[in-house]
């Protein structure tokens, strides 16, 4: 694999995942205790906090997947990716921003919902880039770069953050002014981190510019869904990728809102899931170097495996010492997951159709994770037990390993018959 040194266009392109992972970190930490605190307020069971976290969570997915279909199409016209990333992304940090303002726990997951579309749906745009900012033998080194700096750099702020949630007794700050200042930084830290990308960014690939850019999105929409089903290879990965990266999901969004309603200590849960950045961090690189060795479907697999006994793992989970290896070991496999998948896929499709097999991926993606978020909750309330809700997560794996096995050998099939 070519090791020269970052271009400034990938520098500028790992640099956002240092942003939106500082968003994404505070989803899976501080958030859903804040929320528990607003939700306990109005009488909400522990129970049914997982619950409706859960389904706010499966709504923002579920509506950020059907619009950036559309957006990804769009995206693809010559010019409309970097307006409709900056569009995208100043929604979800505008609304996170907002978030302080919420004094009821019904407005707060209304506002949670609106940040989580415009992170998702930047994403689909951000993750469309990847072929114009590099080539295809760099891929899974950019790709794990950008994970792995955003594990760790997304830190910085979260360390601020977490100063001010939990020391605002100490400090002399009200809970909600804390709060109002936490989600504030996270958003200016989270739009500062896109200005380098909106100033270095140029589209190489594209389509051919319309007139009509929703239409013609929707037209090459319908084409691409087509095009897909005849490309085997691609078409089972999409299946598979759906399985399994909603596992992973799933697990982020739900994971301190499963520990916080087995009453593990705060403090103790969200140190735990810091450990889990640093730990991504190194891993995020190993994993990125070792596919210039193995086979990215292969290391895509082990990952897969490992998920699979965290999820078993977890049904057995009660005390914080427990809760710290599993944040260990989702650290481990969590940026090796992600990020080869992502420079997996971007090898397969056609670059100047990035946008719109991006939205696919996004579908099968974050939002496929309504499935893992949605079973966790249905599970718990119907068993009354939370360690069987996040343990089905386990079935969801095994699916996705099956499928993934499938695809990777259609996709050497595929390689081969290219040559």
């Amino acid at each position: 694999m070519n090791r020269q040194k970052l271009s400034k266009s990938e520098r500028a392109w790992i640099l956002y995942d240092v942003g939106n992972s500082a968003f994404i970190l505070l989803v899976s930490t501080i958030i859903p205790v804040y929320y528990d605190t607003l939700a306990g307020n109005a009488g909400i069971s522990s129970v049914d906090y997982l619950a409706t976290w859960g389904y706010a969570a499966s709504i923002a997915t579920l509506i950020a997947a059907a619009a950036g279909l559309v957006l990804g199409g769009m995206s693809d016209q010559k010019g409309y990716k970097k307006r409709l990333f900056a569009a995208c992304m100043a929604l979800g940090a505008a609304a996170c921003g907002a978030l302080g303002l919420a004094r009821t726990w019904q407005c707060f997951l209304v506002i949670f919902v609106i940040a989580r579309i415009g992170y998702a749906d930047s994403l689909v745009c951000y993750d469309a880039m990847l072929p114009d900012i590099t080539v295809g033998e760099r891929m899974d080194r950019v790709s794990s770069y950008g994970y792995a700096w955003g594990y760790i750099g997304s830190c910085i702020p979260f360390g601020v953050c977490l100063w001010l949630s939990l020391g605002h007794g100490t400090l002399g700050i009200p809970l909600v002014a804390a709060m109002a200042a936490v989600f504030l930084i996270t958003a200016l830290w989270w739009a500062a981190s896109s200005i380098l990308l909106l100033k270095q960014y140029r589209q190489v690939h594209f389509a051919e510019e319309g007139g009509r850019p929703v239409r013609d999105s929707l037209k090459r929409l319908g084409q691409t869904f087509l095009q897909v089903k005849k490309q085997k290879h691609i078409f089972v990965f999409l299946l598979a990728f759906f399985f399994f990266i909603d596992g992973v999901y799933a697990i982020i969004d739900m994971a301190t809102a499963y520990g916080t309603a087995l009453g593990l200590d705060t403090a103790g849960l969200l140190i735990a899931l810091l450990a889990t950045q640093f730990v991504a961090f190194p891993f995020s690189i190993l994993f990125g170097r070792l596919a210039g060795k193995y086979p990215a479907g292969r290391l895509i697999a082990v990952c897969i495996i490992a998920y699979l006994g965290i999820a078993v793992y977890a049904v057995f989970l009660k005390t914080q010492a427990q809760f710290y290896v599993l944040a260990v070991c989702v650290g481990m496999f969590q940026g090796g997951i992600q990020s080869l998948s992502r420079s997996y896929y971007a090898k397969l499709i056609p670059a100047e159709q990035a946008g719109e097999y991006f939205g696919l991926f996004d579908i099968c993606g974050k939002g496929a994770s309504f499935l893992g978020t949605f079973l966790i909750g249905l599970v718990s309330q119907m068993t009354g037990s939370m360690n069987l809700g996040v343990g089905a997560m386990a079935v969801i794996f095994g699916i996705g390993l099956v499928l993934l096995l499938r695809a990777d050998r259609l996709a050497k099939d595929w390689r081969e018959a290219n040559q």
